[in-house]
């Protein structure tokens, strides 16, 4: 009778006593546990099907929902979370989806253009709207605002000039980036869109551009305009030369010269050349950095880098290009005549990639990617000098 008992109690304490407990035990099985199956799921399924997901539809919220309510709140302060599947291929293989907010909020169809573009890492708009921002702001009458009305348009103008070279350049490269480990999901290269699919998505792109572009001034068009055959060429370089972070930087920094151009109508060379040099080196510096994440795929299959060229002297060559960085924009602040507050945000900028020289794990894929991102930070701190010397 006593075991009889005991069996009745256990059945009693495993059986859900409702769907909100079952919903919390089942969540918690696989919030410990990965979940695998043995077919591979599309990423977009993992959101309405896997229960790691808080809001899941089959799951819910329940009265004993603090633990999803925590996970909840970590999965709304990160970029992106991990899912692992089994491949029917080799099922002692597992694959691992990066799930982004692409994949919450954005219509099925949309969402491989979307990742064309890289909408889900926008630290590449960031570093491409940066020098335009520099610049516009240091057209600024002293005492005065930056116009609000041209940083909305460079704004605008990188998100779309960014996600058009990435397009090109995954249209160029999708046999090479079938073979590396990072790029080997990316729209094209995985057969998520054709190349034709590619090429009218990059085209609408360019008409977007072209209606901004069209805004500026006469100057401003012809000057914007020829950047694209930088913009074009650039993913080349790397089958050519071990300098393509160089060749990038000329691409990435033409918003130096047109920020200034659109304001002024003409370009200041003494001001406008070392702020785009500056620019040139910078980009030499975080891009040497995020090649080192590539170095062995590369070395496989054939194309080039700074990260291959300097080998163990990186952080010499780079150190190098970050003193003439800093000496440019200090160069292009003097002859602005720009305020003294300039010169302390400048030293706080030397400061911020003094530290992502001395402190990169080059070995370290994840730790060159942290550093790498971390330039948006140089680039709002030289932003900020460049607002306030303007207004004191």
């Amino acid at each position: 009778m006593a075991s009889f008992l005991v069996s009745c109690a256990s059945r009693r304490l495993l059986k859900p006593s409702s769907p909100f407990n079952a919903s919390y035990s089942l969540f918690s099985i696989c919030s410990s546990h990965p979940a695998t199956t043995t077919h591979p799921t599309p990423i977009h399924d993992h959101v309405r099907t896997c229960p790691s997901f808080p809001f899941n539809q089959s799951y819910g919220w329940g009265p004993s929902s603090e633990f999803n309510f925590r996970s909840f709140l970590h999965m709304s302060t990160s970029s992106s979370s991990t899912t692992t599947t089994k491949s029917d291929d080799n099922p002692s293989s597992v694959v691992k989806s990066q799930i982004s907010w692409i994949d919450l909020y954005l219509p099925r169809q949309v969402r491989p253009f979307a990742r064309l573009a890289r909408l889900d890492k926008p630290i590449g708009t960031w570093l491409l709207a940066w020098p335009c921002m520099w610049s516009i702001t240091l057209a600024a009458t002293p005492g005065h605002l930056p116009d609000l009305k041209m940083l909305t348009l460079f704004g605008c103008g990188a998100l779309l000039l960014r996600g058009a070279g990435c397009t090109i350049n995954d249209l160029l490269d999708q046999d090479i980036d079938k073979m590396v480990e990072r790029t080997k999901s990316r729209p094209v290269a995985s057969g998520l869109l054709t190349p034709f699919q590619g090429l009218c998505f990059l085209g609408f792109q360019l008409l977007l551009g072209l209606g901004i572009l069209l805004q500026l001034n006469n100057y401003s068009r012809i000057l914007g305009a020829s950047s694209l055959l930088l913009v074009f060429s650039y993913p080349l370089m790397k089958r050519f030369t071990f300098w393509p972070q160089a060749y990038l930087g000329l691409t990435f920094n033409w918003g130096a010269l047109l920020g200034w151009a659109a304001i002024k109508g003409s370009l200041d060379p003494t001001i406008v050349f070392p702020l785009y040099v500056s620019g040139v080196f910078w980009t030499l510096v975080y891009d040497t950095i995020y090649a080192h994440q590539d170095k062995e795929d590369d070395l496989k299959v054939g194309v080039r880098s700074t990260a291959l060229r300097f080998g163990a002297l990186t952080k010499q060559w780079i150190t190098g290009f970050g003193i003439a960085c800093i000496s440019s924009l200090a160069l292009s602040g003097f002859n602005a005549e720009i305020g003294w507050p300039y010169y302390a945000f400048l030293t706080a900028a030397s400061g911020q990639l003094a530290w992502q020289i001395r402190t990169v794990d080059l070995s370290s894929r994840a730790d060159c990617n942290r550093k790498f991102v971390s330039n948006k930070w140089f680039g709002a701190i030289i932003f900020s000098g460049i607002l306030l010397g303007r207004l004191s």
